[in-house]
């Protein structure tokens, strides 16, 4: 027999996860799932909230993985991403990114496809609503408030295409409280938060938040990859946006525009943070190793200079951010 307790749980073993998708843990009201890819790992530690409804956290360290991820139930997704960056192109050819402080709205309809995480790694959370007896949970449990999930599901897309918001500051603010919470208010306080989103989304007016991004074709991207990868392959070696126009045949403004689209910061800001943190993991690696020659290995003739920008970006020298984590 099937509980309240355990449907959410029943929901997932119906659906199909994916062959890379695995269980760790299961109790009444957590299970752990991971995720392996040649590039890396993932978890994704779940609880069940309400009756049909499930709260996730993600948390991503790799380059790629494809998700298998499919499901006949009738389910509403809200995905919220806390840091990092990701790429999903589904099996139906559509392409779309997240970036830190964006929220994605859908119905899991073609989820299916590979995901790219251009930062190498990926933070945020998902909450996921099996609509039928969602609905009925919180009208048992809240009958006072007003919630209408089949309403929001229409309201933000009712099918093919996700709906994603760009950073809205009353929506980042309830997101912010779910990441930190004492265990032993964990289920309430979940139950309370996703209450509040829901009534936030429901008098949410759609035009005035729906911010589309400039679109770019596949052939755009895999070129922005191709330079990425000539980028961070020798740290030691630096190009200007002009030797990079003029090596993948794309005009300056293009690059500009699509490499931004898909890594989120120009070119130079992201390269001298890649930089900064590949440094950083150096320090930390390898105690071994001098300062200066870290700094010639991520392009700086001038260990000077190398420490004042590790210290712009990392908030310390590199010799204080040895110490400290020794």
């Amino acid at each position: 027999m099937i509980t309240i307790e355990n449907y959410v749980w029943e929901l997932f073993r119906t659906a199909q996860l994916g062959s890379n998708v695995r269980e760790i843990v299961e109790t009444a009201d957590c299970k752990i799932l991971r995720v392996d890819d040649e590039s890396g790992e993932g978890t994704m530690t779940m609880y069940s909230v309400f009756d049909g409804v499930y709260l996730m956290f993600n948390d991503f360290h790799m380059r790629q993985c494809y998700s298998g991820f499919s499901c006949e139930e009738s389910v509403l997704c809200i995905d919220h991403c806390r840091e990092g960056r990701i790429e999903h192109r589904t099996d139906k050819d559509m392409l779309y990114y997240m970036e830190a402080g964006d929220m994605r709205i859908d119905r899991r309809v073609h989820h299916t496809g590979s995901m790219n995480f251009p930062l190498c790694h990926y933070h945020g959370l998902t909450i996921g609503f099996q609509l039928e007896r969602a609905e009925i949970s919180f009208k048992t449990a809240m009958p006072s408030v007003s919630i209408d999930l089949k309403l929001i599901a229409e309201k933000f897309g009712n099918g093919e295409k996700p709906f994603v918001i760009r950073k809205n500051e009353a929506i980042e603010r309830i997101f912010s409280d779910l990441y930190n919470v004492p265990s032993e208010i964990l289920r309430d306080y979940f139950r309370i938060k996703i209450t509040e989103l829901l009534i936030q989304l429901g008098a949410m007016k759609v035009m005035e938040h729906n911010e589309e991004k400039p679109y770019f074709y596949s052939g755009q991207i895999e070129k922005i990859k191709a330079m990425h990868e000539l980028m961070v392959s020798d740290l030691s070696k630096s190009y200007t946006l002009d030797e990079l126009s003029a090596e993948f045949g794309m005009s300056l403004s293009m690059l500009k525009s699509c490499f931004k689209g898909v890594y989120g910061s120009p070119v130079y800001s992201y390269m001298r943070e890649y930089r900064m943190n590949y440094a950083a993991s150096l320090l930390v690696q390898d105690s071994h190793i001098k300062i200066n020659e870290i700094a010639a290995l991520v392009g700086y003739d001038n260990p000077s200079k190398f420490s004042a920008a590790f210290r712009d970006t990392m908030g310390v020298t590199p010799l204080e951010y040895r110490k400290r984590l020794r």
